[in-house]
């Protein structure tokens, strides 16, 4: 078993995987975002105080938790990354740092225009809003740090770690409506036992969550694939990937090289 989650380390295997689960995700996403956004829009009823000003609880909801599960999901492939030395992992921690950062800005985005209606203003130094904050500067300080060094194995090393630093504050946001007094209303949908939204209303806030994730999961799948092949664009596999294409972009940038490096040979020996 071990042996086979091992061979995930080397990106030709990785590359197949993220090629077999993309179409799959793809349409969980466009499946789930269509039928539970436009349902929660559109057809659930509205709120008894908030009216309809709460549905657009159907994206911010499933942005604010699936931005903590891809920050845990970045993380997870940091840690994979430094204990194993698995180059495939600090790829997937990069490929996934965008997306859980545009995630985590759409929870924030949302949640102040939710926010006005029912607070009076756009932002307060809630609990809740400022953790979330820090979290989106977490992102960008991953994406920022891995950009900053010219070695990307050393750039993922160093993102890593700040990644792993960085789950602390996943905690935070998860409890910081129970630990402080916060404006920020508590769990709706987590309690399943007994949940505080009605059948009618849940339904698609569920099926919209797994939109998300399906989103989530095929964006990062193809930046996945993108990381992969510009890293081992010299590399055998990549070439042989693309073997069969033959005005492939792999192929033309190297017979570009190619081209170019006679004629400066042929221009230094004219020159001599």
């Amino acid at each position: 078993m071990w042996k086979w989650i091992n061979s995930f380390a080397k990106p030709e295997k990785a590359y197949g995987l993220a090629s077999l689960l993309l179409p799959y995700f793809a349409f969980v996403a466009v499946v789930g975002l269509i039928t539970g956004v436009i349902w929660g829009l559109v057809y659930a009823p509205a709120d008894y105080q908030q009216g309809d000003s709460y549905r657009i609880i159907y994206i911010h909801v499933p942005s604010a938790i699936l931005s903590l599960s891809a920050y845990v999901a970045m993380a997870t492939a940091a840690l994979v990354g430094l204990v194993w030395q698995w180059r495939t992992a600090f790829m997937f921690m990069i490929a996934i740092a965008p997306v859980g950062a545009v995630i985590c800005f759409i929870s924030l985005f949302t949640g102040a225009a939710w926010g006005k209606p029912m607070w009076g203003t756009w932002w307060i130094w809630d609990a809740r809003l400022t953790s979330q904050l820090i979290l989106l500067f977490l992102y960008l300080g991953v994406i920022a740090l891995y950009a900053a060094f010219e070695d990307k194995q050393q750039g993922g090393k160093a993102a890593g770690v700040m990644a792993l630093v960085g789950v602390i504050n996943i905690p935070i946001i998860k409890y910081s409506v129970e630990w402080w007094n916060t404006l920020h209303q508590g769990a709706t949908i987590s309690k399943f036992e007994k949940p505080s939204m009605p059948p009618e209303m849940l339904w698609p806030l569920l099926i919209s969550i797994l939109g998300f994730v399906g989103f989530i999961g095929a964006i990062t799948l193809m930046r996945f694939k993108n990381e992969m092949i510009i890293r081992d664009k010299h590399r055998p596999w990549v070439l042989t990937l693309f073997s069969d294409v033959g005005n492939s972009p792999i192929k033309t940038a190297a017979n570009s090289a190619d081209v170019t490096d006679k004629e400066t040979t042929v221009t230094q020996q004219g020159g001599q």
